[in-house]
């Protein structure tokens, strides 16, 4: 075939967002769909930063219609001198058009690189924006980011602001078009913590009885951490109120504020210009050296504390991060983001000014409150020793070994193959189920290895107890990638981890024992979709000699039954409270051939969301979990 200038295409205009959506959103499942509402909100707070708007209003109107209203200047509407079109049009039809790119507008921008809002367009059936300025109301309409008319004046108002509101295409988010209204009030609620004094209003009028709420914190980030602190039982949080740092260089503004509690786990989330970068960058990296940095320096002038370290040791980040809950929010004027979704901070010279900052600030705060930096260093050496006891402990387990990782365990039955990609290993509670599992498998790609006893709740105990625990380490053993900051995930035996319990509520308990294990100690093995969760059937129904029916819901059961007809009566139905019940040619059949057998993939769409999840579901507060229970009680199924 001829390769001439015909065949080089040339997309126009919106038509390359519609070609490769992935490269602008970052994908067209849920998240994706998220990412449109985000990116309309962002042009909002851009208003907010710039100090023209303090509403803002995100509404879920009945038919996956999404409504974005705000109090700012509004989107200009005049003609643009170069480009002969109205500057509205322009900003919902152009790539890499808007306010932004002029610092006269926009000092700090979330909206970086001009193409959030055109690519909501681009991706929706229809949107409409009107616009409220300069004593008159505006409108125009698009069909999937064409304009179908021209900006029309259809009223007078003495308001000022922007309304877009717009459908999703299902022809680009084939997954689902129905917003997720816990997952826009987290980054809602988020917002407001980290913009004090503006407030956002939420409204789902797709309830027959629409509901609204309001997000207004005038502590802001402070507010922020004490509220992410929360769900955390502590036997003390220091200091009792948060530590607030901030400060401004080179127009760039940094804001940090941080609390400990005696847990074991770090959470530091960083934003930039409002923009939650969950990968973090180079402000986290100076925020890491700083703490690091200080917390050393002090402990080499702490005899008492020093004399409780190995010779020669320091403290490691690890040490000083653990139990630390932190928000850093940085105002950079010209943001270099890895990736259009913005999850990643690239500026070099973020890195030296936040490090400077905190080395400077933090240093005067622990010298006019030795008390809390006393408290933050004990935690800190208690930590290393815990790290250090564990090294301790694997380098004495490998002395036994040949192997650089622990040995196979004497009840998993492994597989033949040794390609990762290939093999899968299911994870089974008790030897029952283990034994059913073994006769059903295919022994060249499925290994099983049986649980027994009672599994660790590694949310409640210190990296050490973990380590030398006798019901996990078959497992880490098992995977052979090693745990915690030895994981290597190029060591791993099997990228199919099959979790398969009981359908009951100790089938659920242990399901959640392994995941929060996995989450804490492995959670790459859960990022690359490693995880699943089998999905034994519920029942059996068998009519005489015909073939048997296996469903996994009771509406499904019924379901069954009804297409029997009259013969419904007759036929028997068989309720499996365990896996045990299964032969190993009906295991096979229904929960582990690979051609008709039912998994769920394990994803960590919001890491953070997951991680108050663990905290208040696995930890030790009472209080917190009961709250929990009750406002989603009306999602439970419980097996008594």
């Amino acid at each position: 075939m001829a390769y001439v200038a015909s065949n080089i295409q040339v997309l126009k205009e919106l038509e390359p967002v519609r070609k490769r959506p992935g490269m602008y959103i970052g994908s067209t499942d849920i998240n994706g769909l998220h990412h449109l509402v985000y990116e309309v909100v962002d042009n909002s707070i851009d208003e907010a930063m710039a100090g023209y708007c303090n509403e803002i209003t995100v509404a879920l109107e009945l038919d996956d219609i999404v409504r974005v209203e705000d109090n700012g200047r509004g989107i200009p509407v005049d003609i643009h001198p170069t480009e002969h079109v109205s500057a509205l049009e322009l900003v919902l039809t152009r790539l890499h058009a808007g306010g932004k790119f002029d610092k006269g507008s926009y000092k700090v921008s979330g909206g970086l690189h001009g193409v959030g809002v055109s690519c909501v367009n681009a991706l929706s059936t229809w949107l409409e924006a009107t616009v409220y300025r300069d004593g008159h109301i505006f409108r125009q309409k698009y069909e999937i980011g064409i304009p179908v008319t021209k900006v029309e004046t259809i009223g007078d108002t003495q308001k000022h602001g922007t309304v877009i509101r717009w459908k999703a295409d299902k022809d680009i988010f084939k997954e689902t078009t129905t917003y997720s209204a816990d997952t826009l009030k987290k980054r809602l609620r988020e917002l407001a913590f980290l913009n004090s004094g503006i407030t956002i209003i939420f409204r789902d009028e797709r309830l027959e009885t629409p509901k609204e709420e309001i997000f207004k914190y005038e502590g802001g980030i402070v507010h922020y951490v004490k509220e992410l602190n929360n769900n955390i039982k502590s036997k003390f949080y220091y200091p009792e109120e948060p530590v607030y740092i901030s400060g401004e260089k080179d127009d760039v503004i940094t804001e940090l504020a941080f609390q400990y509690n005696d847990g074991y786990s770090e959470n530091i989330n960083t934003y930039v210009n409002d923009i939650n970068t969950h990968d973090g960058g180079t402000h986290l990296d100076g925020l890491k050296s700083a703490l690091l940095y200080v917390l050393n320096k002090f402990l080499e002038s702490n005899d008492k504390l020093k004399k409780k370290m190995d010779k020669d040791e320091k403290l490691t980040g690890d040490d000083v991060r653990a139990g630390i809950v932190a928000i850093l929010s940085m105002k950079v004027p010209e943001p270099q983001f890895v990736g259009q979704t913005k999850d990643k901070l690239g500026n070099a010279e973020v890195r030296t000014i936040v490090d400077s900052l905190v080395k400077e600030k933090l240093t005067i705060y622990f010298e006019l409150n030795p008390s809390v930096l006393e408290k933050i260093l004990e935690k800190s050496v208690a930590e290393a020793a815990a790290r250090i006891a564990a090294r301790k402990a694997k380098e004495a387990s490998r002395k036994k070994t040949i192997a650089d990782s622990f040995s196979k365990p004497e009840k998993l039955s492994d597989c033949s193959l040794k390609d990762p990609e290939l093999c899968e290993v299911y994870i089974v509670e008790g030897d029952s189920a283990g034994g059913s599992a073994k006769k059903g498998r295919d022994s060249k790609t499925q290994a099983i290895l049986p649980l027994w006893g009672k599994m660790l709740n590694v949310e409640k105990v210190a990296s050490d107890k973990v380590m030398n625990n006798d019901k996990l380490n078959p497992v880490i053993a098992t995977l052979g990638a090693g745990v915690g900051k030895d994981f290597n995930i190029e060591k791993l035996r099997y990228h199919k981890i099959i979790i398969m319990a009981d359908a009951d509520v100790d089938g659920s308990h242990i399901r959640t024992l392994l995941l929060t294990f996995f989450f804490r100690y492995m959670p790459e093995i859960i990022e690359k979709g490693y995880v699943y969760l089998a999905m034994p059937p519920l029942f059996k129904i068998q009519l005489g000699k015909q073939q048997p029916i296996y469903v996994y819901t009771d509406e499904e059961k019924v379901a069954a039954l009804g297409s029997l007809g009259e013969n419904a009566a007759k036929a028997n139905v068989q309720r499996y409270k365990g896996l045990g019940e299964m032969s190993g040619d009906q295991l096979w059949e229904t929960t582990m051939d690979p051609a008709n057998r039912k998994m769920k993939v394990v994803t960590i769409p919001d890491a953070q969301a997951a991680d108050e999840i663990f905290r208040v579901c696995m930890g030790e507060d009472v209080e917190p979990r009961r709250q929990f229970i009750e406002e989603n009680a009306t999602y439970a199924n419980l097996d008594v």
